[in-house]
């Protein structure tokens, strides 16, 4: 149970050394150079590779049930194929439906979970609001290790909530020392969009992107953190693909105040243009939400990234196969929503950025794994390279390449999104709790192996944040006075 990895330099989001890293029982166990192992120990020969923590995808949705179909992807294929690519934790999400209980709702994605292969984790959206979800979201952060809730400005008539449903929850999650993530689209005006697409004869894919302009996220990213700012809670920016919404939350951090950003790395490189494939399958297998978008905005999420106004990088692993998207043939609000590519993320991360100057290697860890585990509270059990962290790590080949395709790929999924490219950069092996689950080509994964990974409240941001709004609470006048006022 123990694997010697030598020869390698160790890259955390701090610094990059030359170390042997030793893990044994599943824990990081030993970082040092010429480390001496047991003779028992399994080597691992990293020799001109580097040894990083492993990614953390902190937005995925394996078999979600969305409509009027459920996502090709399972717990198992989707971590195995996370960890042919050197991701090895995911954050998922349970939705509830509206008036669903929300404990009710976990305890159905829990199940789903435990045929993980790697250690997982999950939000919980709030679609609805009552006392019951209230006492149910304290619930979940006290007895089910959940720190984050998700909000759907979107999907009118389905998930989306109102803004008085993100006061309330806001506000609850404030007091549990929770995270609000939100998925910012203004959802009233992507419905009257739709519907004018669609009179005026716009059918196909291209109405999806026609009827979710740069201008409806830019809107609900800036009223979301706006709220935010109202309680003085902290807000996370899920999905972020336009220059209105990376300028909102750049604005707000300026301001100083607490608002985290994600990017999908499949928005930083594939662009709008897409939608008019004259092919009805290929185009609709891009249709996701937000949709990609005109080339500039790509500038912005990675000036975003470069900046740190952006955080953390996913993918919003939803996957439907050619015969599921097909249910929107004559009308693109009927396709299902959503895109593959966790198990290419890393690389198309390394390859378009560390590659093309855009990130350092540390840089490159810090947005791929590092931020993600310490705004979601999994810092230092996740997130590094260091003796006592999980022993989740992946051997980076920086000079090995590969072409991206759906007839090498692992995805459950009968598209990829970045097929043909070719990128440089490549995890050759990945461990999970100290086992090689990924080897050179190799996958080991194990149906059921991975473990649902509490997520406690109250990250040190917190802290933080309960002082300064300790300090700056509103103060009533007090107009009683020590003597009588003569009239």
């Amino acid at each position: 149970m123990s694997i010697l990895i030598r020869g390698g330099t160790v890259v955390t989001a701090e610094q990059s050394f030359r170390a042997d890293v030793y893990c044994e029982n599943g824990i990081v166990a030993a970082v040092e150079d010429g480390f001496t192992a047991p003779a028992s120990a399994e080597v691992v020969d990293a020799g001109g590779m580097y040894v990083m923590p492993g990614g953390i995808d902190p937005h995925t949705h394996m078999e979600l049930p969305f409509m009027g179909t459920v996502a090709s992807e399972d717990f198992f294929t989707g971590t195995s194929a996370g960890a042919a690519g050197g991701t090895t934790t995911i954050i998922d999400f349970v939705i509830p439906s509206p008036q669903q209980s929300l404990i009710e709702a976990y305890k159905q994605w829990r199940s789903w979970g435990e045929k993980a292969a790697t250690d997982y984790s999950f939000h919980v959206a709030v679609t609805w609001w009552s006392d019951q979800v209230r006492e149910e979201m304290g619930v979940l952060t006290r007895e089910h290790g959940v720190n984050s809730f998700k909000h759907f400005m979107a999907y009118k008539g389905a998930i989306m909530v109102d803004d008085g449903v993100l006061l309330n929850s806001f506000a609850r999650a404030q007091e549990l020392g929770a995270l609000c993530t939100v998925h910012a689209e203004n959802g009233d005006a992507v419905f009257h969009l739709q519907k004018k697409m669609l009179d005026q004869g716009i059918t196909g894919p291209e109405g999806h992107a026609l009827s979710r302009p740069p201008q409806v996220e830019g809107e609900a990213a800036q009223r979301a953190i706006a709220i935010a700012n109202v309680l003085g809670a902290p807000v996370y920016i899920v999905h972020v693909s336009t220059e209105q919404a990376t300028q909102a939350i750049a604005r707000a951090r300026a301001a100083g105040h607490r608002v985290f950003g994600e990017v999908l790395a499949q928005q930083l490189v594939i662009d709008e243009s897409v939608y008019q494939h004259p092919n009805w399958q290929t185009a609709a297998a891009y249709v996701m939400s937000p949709p990609f978008r005109a080339k500039h905005h790509q500038d912005a999420l990675w000036a975003g990234l470069t900046s740190g106004n952006l955080q953390t990088t996913a993918t919003d692993h939803c996957c439907f196969c050619a015969p599921q998207k097909a249910a929107g043939r004559d009308n693109f609000t009927k396709i299902p929503n959503g895109t593959g590519g966790i198990e290419d993320r890393m690389s198309v991360l390394w390859h378009h950025g560390v590659g093309t100057g855009r990130l350092t290697p540390n840089e490159f860890v810090r947005i791929t794994s590092t931020n993600c585990a310490q705004i979601f509270n999994l810092h230092p059990r996740k997130g590094t390279v260091q003796v006592g962290a999980d022993a989740d790590l992946v051997i980076w080949d920086p000079e090995g390449t590969r072409t991206i395709s759906a007839k090498t790929h692992h995805q459950n999924v009968d598209f990829n999104i970045y097929e043909g490219m070719e990128v440089k950069g490549l995890a050759r092996h990945t461990l999970s709790q100290g086992k090689l689950v990924w080897t050179d080509g190799d996958l080991r994964t194990v149906r059921g192996a991975g473990r649902y990974i509490d997520r406690p409240c109250f990250p040190p941001v917190f802290k933080a944040i309960d002082l300064y709004n300790d300090l700056h609470k509103p103060v009533g006048v007090d107009r009683e006075v020590a003597t009588a006022v003569t009239p």
